[in-house]
């Protein structure tokens, strides 16, 4: 599933290539990725004249920003991905769920082949709403190693389910959980408020590392991500932890192991983990 560092890989590319282009058309083929409450008619009449003004990001979503406020936000889900028609590897882009024609001749194309994706349109109303029920994003000022912990102190659910949990800390998902878990010295089993105050600033510091690391990397592709150029994430070689079940531990050889903590699998070595 794209996690922050895929959706800010997505969101470079497209802001360098996108602002000051208007929308002059929109297709949808699957309504099915559109939010509840976008139809759509809905969302061609209100994009429809639009120019973009920006591309920016917000957790694991891409935002478009348009005239007036008005946003597209794309939450990628676990296999959408968002390309233009310029781009090298746009043809194999084969699932196409909404196409955005562009008045320069490209159009963005909205790909998801198992559609768990979803684009919703927000006013500038609507945007405040959604914004307020994400968490601090953790690549900002204000994610601290003292907020960190703060955090912490209310929770009795394993660290590594805390750290996926969007209302907290808005991006992270189970592979940078992992990762950082692992730097950190941390099993992911641990009950969050039982990591220490020095432990939450480590794990703060190594979660910042390892996110920072896999955008300079433009992700991390295990399947079906793509980047804006349809091009696959460099990150999956540095991969230390996140699904190395059985193999050995890159710092003391110890076989890596997995465990599934509600439905979803962690990873970590039981010796440099305690």
């Amino acid at each position: 599933m794209p996690e922050l560092p895929e959706a800010e890989t997505i969101v470079r590319a497209l802001r360098s290539r996108l602002p000051g282009a208007r929308v002059e058309r929109v297709s949808v083929r699957h309504a099915d990725v559109l939010a509840p409450d976008l139809t759509p008619r809905r969302l061609a009449s209100r994009l429809r004249g639009r120019r973009i003004e920006d591309v920016t990001r917000r957790g694991k979503n891409v935002v478009l920003v348009f005239e007036d406020e008005l946003r597209l936000v794309i939450n990628l889900g676990m296999t959408g991905r968002v390309v233009t028609t310029d781009a090298p590897r746009a043809a194999e882009m084969r699932h196409v769920a909404v196409r955005f024609e562009l008045d320069d001749g490209r159009a963005i194309l909205y790909d998801d082949i198992r559609r768990f994706g979803c684009l919703d349109l927000r006013d500038a109303e609507g945007w405040h709403r959604r914004d307020a029920e994400l968490g601090l994003e953790p690549l900002s000022d204000a994610f601290t190693p003292e907020s960190l912990w703060a955090l912490t102190r209310g929770s009795t659910t394993p660290i590594r389910n805390f750290l996926l949990d969007q209302r907290r800390i808005a991006g992270v998902g189970n592979i940078y959980a992992n990762e950082a878990l692992f730097r950190a010295g941390i099993r992911p089993t641990r009950r969050s408020h039982r990591v220490t105050r020095r432990e939450a600033s480590a794990l703060r510091d190594h979660l910042r590392d390892v996110l920072q690391e896999s955008i300079d990397n433009r992700g991390t592709t295990i399947s079906d991500y793509r980047d804006a150029f349809g091009e696959s994430g460099g990150f999956v070689q540095w991969l230390r932890v996140y699904d190395r079940a059985g193999e050995p531990c890159v710092v003391c050889g110890t076989p890596i192991r997995r465990v599934v903590l509600t439905n979803r699998s962690a990873f970590y070595c039981p010796v440099c983990q305690r």
